[in-house]
């Protein structure tokens, strides 16, 4: 079952250069229950066609159908307050979604230990480790219990440790809780460690889908190849190398 759906999804720019089409026709499909990777090379689209899913930004063409009221997303920069405890920034996040006081401050506590953030409760954001604080990043997005969870980079920058347990993490959302995951991510060993399938887009529109399995056999020519040589032969160009923060348009 479709979960989310597009038709032409596009983003125009107006600069004072001139137009610069970010997007230039998406058309994809997110079923319920799967951890769908959407690959690219830099500037190919791929945040913009997230922040339009996210309904942060409004599309210049085409059309998206999915569940607004019923995402999550977690940016690449994240978004918590280096000021206040972790359980200050989740139950403000939980009042945001209107929850009561003593809900919020419930939902605080199970969002704490579903996410081995119970021992972190009364830290500052600020003293929280990469790994402590990209937790805290998913746990804020979940507070709503959302239908899909959009992750932007979500191991940028991490140690393996802590990009190990986050992709644990992202299996456990999919297994236990039924939650959809829309990845982006450059790491190519992790699109093909947690995804079910493939959407690879480039300038803009998309380039291929398919299983990691069935790409590799199609554009690398067997299953034994890696997805790093499937993207470059898909793209022509690599991924961001893995010691850079990637820019997308």
């Amino acid at each position: 079952m479709a979960i989310i759906s597009t038709a032409g999804l596009a983003r125009t720019f107006r600069t004072k250069h001139g137009p610069v089409h970010a997007v230039r026709g998406i058309d994809l499909t997110v079923r319920e229950g799967e951890i769908l990777g959407f690959l690219g090379p830099n500037g190919a689209g791929k945040t913009t066609t997230l922040r339009m899913l996210t309904t942060l930004l409004a599309p210049t063409g085409g059309a998206a159908t999915g569940v607004r009221r019923s995402c999550g997303y977690v940016a690449q920069s994240g978004g918590v307050d280096p000021q206040i405890s972790v359980r200050e920034e989740l139950v403000t996040q939980g009042r945001l979604y209107r929850l009561t006081k003593a809900r919020a401050a419930e939902r605080a506590g199970e969002l704490a230990r579903e996410l081995d953030l119970t021992e972190l409760l009364d830290r500052k954001c600020a003293a929280l480790s990469g790994g402590q604080r990209r937790r805290l990043d998913i746990a804020m997005a979940l507070t709503h219990r959302p239908k899909v969870l959009f992750l932007d980079e979500p191991t940028t920058g991490l140690d393996p440790g802590s990009r190990a347990d986050l992709w644990d993490l992202v299996r456990r959302l999919r297994d236990e809780h039924g939650t959809t995951v829309f990845l982006t991510t450059h790491y190519l060993d992790e699109a093909d460690a947690l995804s079910d399938r493939l959407v690879v887009v480039d300038r803009g529109v998309v380039a291929a889908e398919g299983t990691p399995d069935a790409l590799k056999l199609e554009y690398g020519g067997s299953i034994d190849a890696t997805l790093q040589d499937t993207f470059l032969a898909i793209t022509g160009r690599s991924a961001a190398p893995a010691d850079q923060t990637p820019v997308a348009v």
